[in-house]
């Protein structure tokens, strides 16, 4: 029951992502899938097969790729919120900081398989 609670929590926040360009979808939509793996696994392949995000899932559970539109997407996002974090903050360690790990996470995200 606390991995099929998990589970439904993870994707009402991927629901919201979708439609709010500042949450994400798609971690939310591997956790999910991951506490239904464990606490529910007919919801868990439910998910595999939804013709929306199931395709994303499958290629990410198969080969760790992520298209690269989405790869795209996410690093000028990081991007952007790299410069709005560095204009609005007056602290130069907070901006090298918050820098430094959306750089490794934008490295990780480049170094993924397209799909």
């Amino acid at each position: 029951m606390i991995y099929r609670g998990i589970g439904l929590i993870a994707l009402g926040l991927a629901a919201i992502g979708v439609v709010l360009p500042v949450m994400p979808t798609t971690i939310f939509l591997l956790i999910a899938l991951w506490a239904f793996a464990r606490g529910s696994p007919e919801w868990a392949e439910r998910l595999r097969q939804n013709p929306t995000f199931g395709p994303y899932i499958r290629d990410w559970e198969e080969r760790g790729a992520i298209p690269r539109r989405a790869k795209l997407l996410a690093v000028t996002m990081m991007t952007l919120s790299w410069v709005i974090v560095a204009v609005t903050t007056h602290n130069g360690w907070i901006a090298a900081g918050v820098g430094v790990v959306l750089a490794c996470v934008a490295a990780y995200v480049v170094s993924r398989p397209a799909a």
